[in-house]
């Protein structure tokens, strides 16, 4: 009789009813990967073999694949949501136990690590004080809320035109107090060695001598605090040739004597490449240096290879870590914790572990999370066909049990 098939039939029914309801249940779930039943009919042994006229005994459930197929991506508000896009898997530790997971909801515990909803420990490569990434064995990544410290100006580059038409001023005794005594000036801000900003002014004053001009400068609107070029508080001359192009050799040392506790004098080079003397208006186009003051810690941000960025309050932004990912030649194998955990075995193989967007490993995306992989619609009808194969195997077992009361009704 066959009622070992159609009871065969119910149970493996039965078990992907159970799958689909368990892939209905976390369609909303991050990083969820849904699972699918799959089924291998059942031979009874003969010592004979198997023939043509062999009828199977049922049929068997073979294994619940792990379907670990991309989900979609969807945008949050929080920086510390992380979405891979491509394989891999975050890796995860707990007191040396390692984990793996397509979950990248994390935040800050209250010693700066970065965990996830159960208090797992992301994993990755740390960074040094410059925030230079030192690739080495993962481990927890811990970011510091420290601020950092204050950078000294030792370069200061100043890009601007002089208008050739200028004429020399009217006085000759030259006063930063006194506009009649220099043609035009500029300024910018640097650093001493506490953060302090200082402004640093020059002041053009054109010469009799054709394509020649007299550069003084101050410091926090006092002259005698500012030495260009050797000039031991005086000017510096500064020419072009005819063409307008900048002769005076560059960058010139600058020294500025500062009363903020900090270090004094404060040295820095003062470059005036890229500036000309042209006959158009007096007008600066580049400027920069590169100090600055202390910062406090103000944001984050991840990239897509995973560098964890800090940005800073004084406009500074350094690399703070760097994510790594995991992945295996055969994902299938890896084992179910719940938590949207995983881990390795046999079967997986060993975990490869890279800088995310190289080799295997996908990419990452920050303020997003990545969707369950589970098709409602596919499931909703796989979950009526399942109900039709679970009838449709009561109904064998109907039909034998009829087939048998028939039997032992014969006289």
């Amino acid at each position: 009789m066959g009622f070992q098939s159609g009871l065969s039939g119910l149970n493996t029914a039965s078990k992907n009813l159970d799958v689909i309801g368990n892939n209905v249940a976390n369609a909303s779930v991050v990083g969820f990967k849904g699972s699918q039943a799959q089924f291998a009919d059942v031979f009874a042994n003969s010592l004979l073999g198997g023939g043509a006229g062999q009828i199977g005994i049922g049929t068997k459930m073979a294994t619940v694949a792990q379907m670990f197929s991309q989900g979609n991506i969807s945008v949050t508000s929080n920086p510390l949501d992380v979405a891979i896009n491509g394989k891999g898997f975050f890796r995860m530790e707990n007191n040396g136990a390692v984990t793996y997971t397509r979950n990248g909801q994390f935040r800050f515990d209250a010693q700066g690590f970065l965990v996830n909803s159960q208090g797992l420990n992301l994993t990755g490569y740390a960074a040094d004080d410059s925030g230079n990434i030192l690739p080495s064995a993962p481990s927890p990544i811990q970011i510091s809320f420290a601020d950092i410290a204050p950078e000294p100006t030792t370069e200061f580059r100043l890009g601007m035109n002089i208008d050739s038409r200028e004429d020399v001023p009217d006085d000759a005794t030259f006063s930063i107090t006194n506009p009649r005594s220099y043609n035009r000036s500029t300024s910018g801000t640097v650093y001493d060695t506490l953060g302090n900003p200082h402004v640093f002014s020059i002041y053009l004053v054109k010469t009799a001598n054709p394509n020649e001009w007299q550069m003084y400068g101050a410091v926090d609107g006092v002259l005698a605090d500012a030495d260009i070029g050797n000039g031991a508080g005086g000017a510096v001359t500064v020419t072009f040739d005819e063409e307008g192009n900048l002769l005076t050799g560059m960058p010139l040392d600058v020294s500025l004597d500062i009363a903020s506790g900090a270090a004094t004098p404060l040295d820095f080079e003062f470059d005036l490449t890229g500036s000309t003397q042209y006959g158009s208006t007096f007008g600066v186009n580049d400027i920069a240096q590169d100090g600055f003051s202390s910062g406090r810690l103000a944001g984050f941000n991840v990239g897509a290879d995973g560098i964890l960025v800090g940005r800073y309050t004084n406009g500074q932004s350094r690399n703070l870590a760097q994510i790594v990912l995991a992945d295996f030649r055969n994902p299938q194998g890896l084992n179910p914790l719940g938590d949207n955990q995983w881990e390795e075995s046999s079967a997986s193989g060993l975990p490869i572990v890279g800088m995310p967007g190289t080799g295997s490993v996908g990419v990452l995306q920050s303020s997003s999370v990545e969707d369950a992989n589970v098709d409602l619609t596919a499931e909703l009808v796989n979950m009526i066909t399942a109900q039709r194969v679970y009838q449709a195997n009561a109904q064998t077992i109907k039909t034998q049990d009829a087939i048998l009361q028939t039997l032992v009704n014969l006289r």
